[in-house]
């Protein structure tokens, strides 16, 4: 077995010596750790999640439900980047918002996604395909008002172009934009009148070229009180 000559071991020795010696010099050095970047949802305030699995078209029958006019309805959508609440606007749209709750009753919404986002315009979700194609198997029809105002805050349903005004299905959507500017074509749900900074979280996390979010957004449940 090879050994190092004296002298090369006494200089080690010596080397080593002073290396212990100085040990507490060395441990107040601020040493590199590695850290990983957060991903772009949680740069927005979001949890990381995985994309849940695109689910078939619902095939549930269409509902008779309407909210009674005189009582308050406050829809609260918890998501993977927070909750908020939406108030149901049960005068102006008892059959739509009738709907709505039909579906959160029955967990329709869990584990869908916000499949759309266009910053500064709206956030939409409730599509249990994730693509923009999915619905809950019906539709029901209930006009909007012909005054309303598509304004920051404001929840509507969407629809085609081909559909008649005030069709809806399960599709939602959220106005970021201070005026969407949009006709009066698509059923009013409600407003936001709670976690408005949890839309804006939504709103600002990157997407893709189809305006698809570039990691799911999840509505992990929707309940209606």
């Amino acid at each position: 077995m090879s050994r190092f000559p004296l002298a090369i071991a006494v200089v080690v020795a010596l080397a080593l010596g002073l290396a212990a010696c100085g040990g507490s010099d060395s441990k107040s050095e601020a040493t590199a750790t590695s850290t990983t970047p957060p991903s772009p949802a949680q740069a927005a305030g979001c949890d990381k999640v995985g994309a849940p699995k695109p689910k078939d078209n619902a095939k549930l029958p269409k509902p008779k439900e309407k909210l009674a006019a005189g009582k308050t309805y406050v829809a609260t959508v918890s998501t993977t980047c927070g909750d908020f609440e939406i108030t149901l606007d049960s005068k102006r749209a008892p059959r739509t918002g009738g709907s709505f709750k039909y579906l959160a009753d029955k967990g329709f919404f869990d584990n869908l996604t916000f499949h759309r986002i266009v910053s500064g315009f709206v956030i939409q979700g409730g599509d249990p395909k994730g693509n923009g194609q999915g619905g809950p198997g019906y539709s029901v029809v209930e006009a909007p008002p012909k005054d309303l105002a598509y304004t920051k805050g404001v929840v509507a349903m969407a629809k085609t172009q081909s559909e008649r005004p005030g069709t809806s299905g399960s599709q939602f959507f959220v106005v970021t934009a201070e005026d969407a500017q949009l006709p009066a074509d698509y059923a009013l749900l409600g407003k936001v009148t709670k976690g408005l900074d949890v839309v804006d979280k939504i709103s600002a996390v990157p997407t893709t070229a189809d305006d698809q979010p570039s990691e799911p957004v999840v509505i992990k449940s929707i309940s209606v009180r």
